[in-house]
């Protein structure tokens, strides 16, 4: 009583949890007087190292790689160590891109040294940055290989053409809802020799009597350009038509006759593997020159309502390696059984296939599921022709199916209880806006085949109009990405010419009736993959 104990009491072990992992702070040691200096000595180094001194710079930067954008800016505030890394290994940076960030683009960029992707973005009730900034960026980025351009209003053509002869090293370029017109594009083309992909959204200072877009020298690397919302997009023809080793292009509702552009680009350039036409004036007579890719890959045909069977047997004779068709029939009922067997009988290697809007009948498809074998992924959505006897073919020959789409077309449960003994390979399936189709049959056939995914919706069908259409869109990311473009509807009264050509082409669409089903299943595999 009143004495200390004579047993020597163990200095306590420091708790390490994963929230204080990186936490280095000294924790007090005790001892007593029997133990040493140098075991004190030795638990208190052992106690208060830095583990990541032994990690070279090029580690932690790799890891920096794998943390998200929040998680990197706080690591970088962790040690001078650490800041100096990050600003070392940061190769991808998105500003906004308002007036006020002139003065601090030095700083921004000294510490940034070697960014190799920019995003510069403004909304529009901001004032942007100007060519002043501009230019001052691309000196004091010399690494830069990609640049984004969002609602930068205030650069003009000459800012562009000085950023271009700076920037000579650029491969991909991406501007919308900017000022300025050709001569800054042109500028571009004839400095950025290693340019590969283009893409352009609402440039303002392109109309009717614009000049023409490489006409000029354009660089031979070009492989993509897409052109979206453009009131004049035919000034782009000669460089669609002389870039030589183009492999994809996209454009999206752009006004005028595309007609003439597609066929000097079929007689020029036979190398194009991916074409997606959506809203824009096209007729049979593109379609056939568009057949003289003899290496088509990917065709999108997205509401084009000038195009009918006979563009797409020409389409299907000549370019048998066609394995991704979508096509959105806009319900005008002019592309229907003839079109699909021809592509049914000339393209065998068909792996995905998405009909909207389209009325296929057995005839169609039970030729598409005999003769295409490879035939993965398919979606019929918005057919009024799609009954449980066209379910039954489906089931019973697409052997090598995964993924089924099927949205407000009139089959019952019936025809989903087929899919318990066909179609072996399915993996996912969904059902959505189909009236006769119960949740109980979806919960038996989850019963039924314990692998099978079942995505069930019995939600009202939505009308299809010019102003509300089945899936839109064909932004790819994998499968089936869709494009909903927010617009501001303007006054009636309104006689702009944006105003008239969104008018034109139903801009006032709300959501898509189809959105991206396959886009989900293939964004919640690569979630899940990651997770692994």
């Amino acid at each position: 009583m009143g004495q200390s104990s004579s047993i020597p009491e163990t200095p306590p072990q420091r708790e390490i949890s994963p929230s204080r992992r990186f936490s280095f702070k000294h924790l007090p040691v005790m001892s007593t007087p029997d133990q040493n200096d140098d075991e004190s000595d030795r638990f208190e180094t052992l106690d208060g190292r830095d583990y990541t001194l032994d990690l070279p710079d090029e580690c932690l930067g790799i890891i920096f790689h794998f943390l998200g954008s929040g998680d990197r800016k706080r690591s970088s505030l962790v040690c001078q160590r650490w800041l100096r890394v990050d600003g070392e290994h940061r190769h991808r940076l998105s500003l906004n891109a308002q007036a006020g960030i002139l003065p601090f683009i030095p700083c921004i960029f000294t510490r940034f040294d070697s960014v190799t992707k920019l995003a510069l973005r403004c909304d529009r009730k901001s004032i942007s940055i100007d060519d002043e900034a501009l230019v001052l960026i691309s000196v004091r980025c010399k690494n830069l290989t990609r640049l984004k351009l969002r609602g930068c209003r205030e650069i003009t053509d000459l800012g562009m053409a000085a950023f271009a002869q700076n920037s000579k090293g650029l491969k991909k370029l991406s501007v919308g809802s900017c000022m300025f017109g050709p001569k800054a594009m042109n500028a571009v083309l004839e400095y950025c020799t290693a340019l590969e992909e283009l893409s352009v959204k609402r440039l303002r200072g392109i109309h009717d009597a614009s000049e023409q877009i490489g006409a000029g020298k354009t660089p031979s690397t070009l492989k993509s350009i897409c052109l979206k919302e453009i009131l004049n997009g035919q000034c782009f023809g000669p460089l669609i038509v002389s870039s030589k080793n183009l492999k994809t292009l996209k454009l999206f509702r752009c006004l005028g006759d595309w007609d003439r552009v597609l066929e000097m680009l079929g007689n020029g350039n036979r190398g194009l593997t991916e074409i997606h036409l959506e809203r824009i004036q096209v007729t049979d007579l593109g379609l056939s020159a568009i057949a003289k890719c003899s290496n088509l890959e990917v065709l999108h045909i997205v509401k084009a309502p000038e195009c009918s069977n006979f563009g797409l047997i020409c389409v299907a004779e000549h370019c048998k390696l066609l394995r991704k068709l979508h096509i959105d029939g806009w319900r005008t009922n002019r592309i229907g059984d003839e079109g699909l067997i021809a592509v049914a009988k000339d393209c065998p290697d068909i792996q995905e296939l998405v009909l909207i809007g389209v009325n296929p009948t057995s005839l169609s498809l039970t030729a598409i599921a005999s003769n295409c074998k490879k035939l993965e992924r398919l979606a019929l959505c918005g057919s009024g022709t799609i009954g449980d006897a066209e379910f039954a073919c489906i089931a019973a020959k697409c052997v090598a199916l995964k993924k089924l789409c099927i949205k407000g077309c009139p089959i019952s449960n019936v025809g989903l209880e087929t899919l318990a003994w066909g179609c072996p390979n399915l993996a996912k399936i969904k059902v959505k806006k189909c009236k006769g189709v119960s949740g109980e049959v979806a919960e038996w056939l989850r019963e039924r085949r314990g692998s099978l995914t079942v995505n069930w919706d019995s939600g009202e069908i939505v009308p299809l109009d010019a102003a509300g259409g089945l899936s839109g869109g064909v932004e790819s990311s994998m499968e089936f990405p869709l494009d909903h473009v927010a617009v501001t509807i303007a006054p009636s009264s309104s006689n702009n010419p944006l105003t008239l050509f969104r008018t034109k082409f139903g801009f006032f669409s709300g959501r898509s009736f189809v959105p991206c089903t396959f886009r989900r299943w293939s964004v919640s595999e690569n979630t899940s993959n990651g997770n692994l």
